[in-house]
């Protein structure tokens, strides 16, 4: 029996036999075709050999423009079946038509199969090989690879040259858009703002996306950022104490949503140390900023302007650990509301082991740094209701 009416044909879901003739060179335009959407429809439902089979059937006898369309169906189908190299050699064989849509389409798979597969030096030759082929609606795409695989390889003089054609091409805006937010994000990640900021404008000209206008928002954060170091960099002393009360704040802000915890502490710090003590006074006042305030009464009576914890509150948020901070907080409130409320809900437990109990809830603070100002405070407290040392 030959392979022709060995692959039985697909309609309204039911497999009947093909009464194509057998001949390699059998199939015309409407059957090929018609049989490539059968296997797409395959395909789409999860049959993937029965769509492989009326694929390979195109392959091999159909003309030019339906091998090739088919050629690159079959890839996609043994790349999900989990056979690379079928994959591989069927997206050769759509290329060797040198079909203008298909041909280039299925050197474009083969570059990211060889990608995916770690196979650089592969990827980089279907590149070329869109390229190649010429068809205006791949360029970006491809430049676009290569130059991710440049820079990869640590080639910027060639990952640049390749951006900038994917960005010069106009025939996919799509992917000009994409291309501009990877190089963008490239580009800030190693502090080049300015050429961040040219890559984002190219991709809105070609497309606006969310993607880039999100990486808009990063640039102009960026740069706020460096006019805020700028002002406070200046030596000149023309900087109020209100105004400079303010770049400490907002420097510090900024960097700390940038991820810089470590810059946006030194510049609270150097805020809270600055040698004018009305800047430092103000910028303290920012850093307190929604800090609980002592009752005044209180305060008055035990002569307490702060709470014990303010200090620890201060360096989370110069630091911005807060959540940290109160993760930890609320950590061993749970550990001493358990010690005690286990042998408050035992009926049973004698005044010994309450009052271990009770010294166990006590000594909880022990394991955190903000322990001893916790015991040190309590110590006070004692004092002062009691006189006593």
């Amino acid at each position: 029996m030959s392979r022709a009416e060995e692959v039985p044909a697909f309609q309204g879901g039911e497999d009947v036999k093909s009464e194509t003739p057998a001949s390699p060179a059998a199939l015309g335009d409407t059957e090929a075709a018609l049989l490539c959407d059968q296997a797409r429809d395959l395909a789409e439902a999860g049959h993937l050999e029965r769509a492989a089979a009326r694929y390979e059937r195109v392959v091999a006898q159909a003309g030019p423009r339906h091998r090739a369309r088919a050629a690159l169906g079959l890839a996609v189908v043994r790349e999900r079946s989990g056979d690379t190299a079928a994959a591989r050699r069927a997206d050769e064989t759509a290329i060797a038509t040198e079909d203008t849509e298909f041909a280039p389409r299925a050197a474009y798979h083969l570059a990211l199969l060889c990608e995916g597969e770690g196979d650089a030096e592969a990827a980089a030759d279907a590149w070329r090989t869109v390229l190649a082929l010429g068809n205006e609606r791949y360029l970006a795409v491809a430049h676009h690879g290569l130059a991710r695989l440049a820079e990869s390889r640590g080639d910027r003089d060639a990952a640049r040259g390749h951006w900038q054609r994917a960005l010069d091409a106009p025939a996919d805006p799509e992917t000009v858009a994409e291309a501009a937010r990877d190089h963008a994000e490239r580009l800030l990640e190693r502090g080049a703002v300015a050429e961040a900021a040219e890559a984002v404008s190219r991709g809105l000209a070609a497309r606006e996306t969310p993607a880039l206008r999100v990486l808009l928002g990063a640039l102009h954060v960026e740069r706020a950022i460096a006019e805020f170091d700028a002002a406070l960099s200046d030596g000149s002393g023309a900087l109020d104490p209100d105004s400079a009360a303010v770049a400490h704040e907002l420097l510090a802000r900024l960097l700390a949503v940038r991820g810089d915890a470590e810059t946006a502490e030194r510049v609270w710090h150097g805020g809270l140390t600055h040698r004018d003590g009305e800047v430092a006074a103000l910028v303290r006042a920012r850093l307190r900023r929604g800090f609980l305030e002592p009752d005044p009464e209180t305060a008055e009576r035990t002569g307490e302007a702060e709470s014990w914890w303010d200090p620890y509150l201060e360096a989370a948020v110069a630091s911005d650990s807060a959540p940290l901070l109160a993760g930890e907080l609320f950590v061993a409130l749970s550990r001493m509301h358990a010690l005690l409320a286990v042998r408050q809900a035992d009926g049973a437990a004698s005044a010994t082991e309450l009052r271990a109990a009770l010294a166990g809830a006590l000594r909880v603070g022990d394991d955190y740094v903000w322990g001893r100002a916790l015991h040190d405070d309590l110590r006070g407290r004692l004092r002062r209701a009691d006189g006593s040392a």
